[in-house]
């Protein structure tokens, strides 16, 4: 017969300083993990959220990103032809982007960072219905005007509607400041295309996207492309091509946060063994009348462990609630595969606050199991004589 739970709870009550000292400790280190995970969801989330899967993006046969691809006027010329093309009012929905790097300073901190300029066609805005002028208003075609996605307007220098930001040996206008849903757009400046190419000294583009006419179709369509010896492209859907752009990033992150968060567990796991050896030293004579009114060593064993699960679950319970501070903050990092700043706010999903219980429960389990095989092999005489 297994020893009520209540025991254990009401013992939990009776050392509420140990307690709150091993809840604590297990807290912060599921408050870390819950953290990282935040972090890795939301860079990833912002990427993710960037493309559709009815549009393709067509980059350079083995570009890794859009900086480091070239499609020629030809090119782009070809693809807009193709009849797997979309139609809207007997025009190809078909966008030749130029996307180059600016530095710009940082505000509110020293250094500076890459911020990605793109040139967008306007062709290419119904592509991006998902953008939306949130102060100030977009940008006019053939004009020296820019928009400012909405996460890095505050923290660039020169952002702000009306500054102005000097490419080459043009000065152009802020007009605007954009969101897109929280994608990584929001961490881009646009203008157009037309302007902002001869300011680089461009005359090609980094990209091409367009809507496909029947998306089912798209397996057919890439061998198609891929395989036409005038182009020497690679094709994939946008929200394909944006998340692989998360994976190398994100994966760093969520190793290296779990790196930090399992050295941190050897300390929580010591704190919760030694929180529950004090218990059991102290709670002799209970495992004794709790032996000699027949509970097996075995319920006792179990019963600890329960006691030390459940002051971990507290303490996970507590590193969840600081964990969900994060949820919202906006912060920003590198992306390694284009060298730009992507800003993004922490993701505390329900999945991560489901691991992070879990791996409480875990440090109770570890940290409780060698306590509890203590008392249950508490000599009953050993016990009486404490009586």
């Amino acid at each position: 017969m297994p020893i009520p739970i209540s025991y254990n709870l009401r013992n939990i009550t009776q050392r509420p300083i140990s307690t709150l000292a091993t809840a604590v400790g297990i807290g912060l280190v599921v408050a870390v993990l819950i953290g990282t995970l935040a972090l890795a969801s939301g860079f990833r989330a912002a990427l993710t959220a960037t493309g559709s899967t009815e549009n393709l993006i067509v980059l350079r046969k083995g570009a890794d990103s859009e900086i480091s691809s070239s499609i020629s006027r030809d090119q782009a010329n070809i693809l807009r032809a193709h009849p797997a093309v979309a139609q809207r009012d007997g025009r190809p929905l078909v966008a030749a982007e130029l996307v180059v790097l600016t530095n710009l300073p940082r505000l509110g901190q020293a250094g500076s960072s890459n911020v990605p300029i793109r040139g967008i066609e306007t062709a290419g805005l119904p592509f991006r219905s998902a953008v939306k002028v949130v102060a100030g208003r977009m940008f006019s075609p053939g004009s020296s005007e820019l928009i400012v996605g909405k996460r890095i307007a505050s923290r660039f220098a020169n952002c702000r509607i009306g500054d102005r930001l000097r490419f080459g040996q043009r000065e152009f206008a802020v007009v605007g400041h954009f969101e897109a849903d929280g994608s990584a757009f929001e961490s881009e400046i646009w203008g157009d295309l037309s302007v902002l190419g001869p300011s680089f000294d461009r005359d090609g583009y980094q990209s091409v996207t367009f809507r496909m006419a029947d998306a089912s179709r798209f397996k057919t369509l890439e061998r198609e492309l891929e395989g036409d010896p005038r182009l020497g492209v690679d094709v994939r859907t946008e929200r394909d091509w944006y998340q692989s752009q998360s994976q190398l990033l994100s994966g760093v992150i969520q190793v290296a946060g779990v790196f930090i968060t399992l050295i941190m567990a050897i300390g929580a796991i010591f704190g919760a063994m030694n929180t529950m050896f004090a218990a059991v030293s102290q709670r002799r004579r209970e495992i004794a009348v709790l032996l000699t009114l027949g509970f097996t060593p075995g319920s006792v064993m179990l019963s600890f462990v329960i006691e030390s699960v459940v002051l971990a679950l507290i303490g996970g319970v507590l590193g969840c609630l600081l964990a969900l501070l994060l949820n919202g903050i906006t912060t920003s990092t590198t992306n390694w595969q284009s060298f730009s700043e992507v800003a993004f706010a922490f993701r505390v999903t329900p999945m991560a606050l489901a691991i992070g219980l879990a791996f409480a429960a875990m440090l109770g389990l570890v940290g409780g199991f060698l306590p509890s095989l203590r008392a249950a092999r508490q000599p009953l005489a050993q016990g009486m004589r404490a009586l």
